[in-house]
């Protein structure tokens, strides 16, 4: 008998636990976290809410809303983690410099963080930003999965394109650890296979299949 991923039921009952705006204010270094991450008015507050079903981070036409740190409970071991946004030109400089120290902060020192999902606005990839995350995930050996959000904007063969070239760029550049698909918020495009890799980052793919033996 086939069986929903483990992760569903979780992410559908995921609550907001709390704000950080330095390091020190998050919670308990244990368990499993996986963080969100992306350009500002990459569609990373969609993609979060689409994945839980509810409306857990905020969206907004503004970019760079997201200024701390926002963790959401999944149960008592397993956290996601919204990170602030990048790259937009109105957040003043002093507020820019603070969410680069305490971000680099969390994904140098953060035992419990197991994944980084890092969105890519299909019409806009590779962004400096997203380069540099890149750079910071191969370095450091943390696991990623890109998001090309917003795919719906393009047509299937446009987007099929844009995914392959992009594919290519960073097997070329980074090697092949990191993994990437297409996504749309609205049209709940790619949410099965982003839950596979939240699964298995928070070792839950292994419940499931247990339950389906039985």
């Amino acid at each position: 008998m086939q069986l929903k991923n483990p992760i569903l039921g979780l992410c559908q009952q995921s609550t907001f636990m709390l704000s950080a705006a330095k390091v020190d204010q998050c919670p308990d270094d244990e368990g499993f976290e996986v963080a969100f991450a992306g350009r500002s008015n990459a569609g990373k507050s969609s993609a979060l809410n689409t994945l839980t079903h509810a409306s857990l981070a905020r969206t907004s036409k503004t970019p760079g809303r997201t200024q701390l740190l926002n963790f959401f409970k999944l149960d008592d071991d397993r956290r996601l983690v919204d990170l602030p946004g990048y790259g937009y030109a109105k957040v003043p400089i002093p507020l820019k410099l603070h969410w680069q120290r305490h971000l680099e902060a969390y994904l140098g020192g953060r035992e419990s963080l197991k994944g980084l999902i890092l969105m890519m606005d299909i019409r806009h990839p590779m962004t400096d930003f997203d380069l540099l995350m890149l750079d910071w995930a191969v370095a450091s050996g943390m696991p990623m999965h890109i998001l090309l959000t917003k795919a719906d904007k393009l047509t299937y063969g446009a987007a099929k394109n844009v995914l392959l070239k992009v594919q290519s760029d960073i097997r070329k550049g980074w090697g092949d650890a990191i993994s990437i698909q297409l996504f749309s918020a609205p049209k709940r495009l790619g949410l099965e296979d982003a839950y596979t890799v939240l699964a298995g980052w928070m070792e839950l793919a292994d419940k499931g299949a247990q339950t389906a033996e039985q």
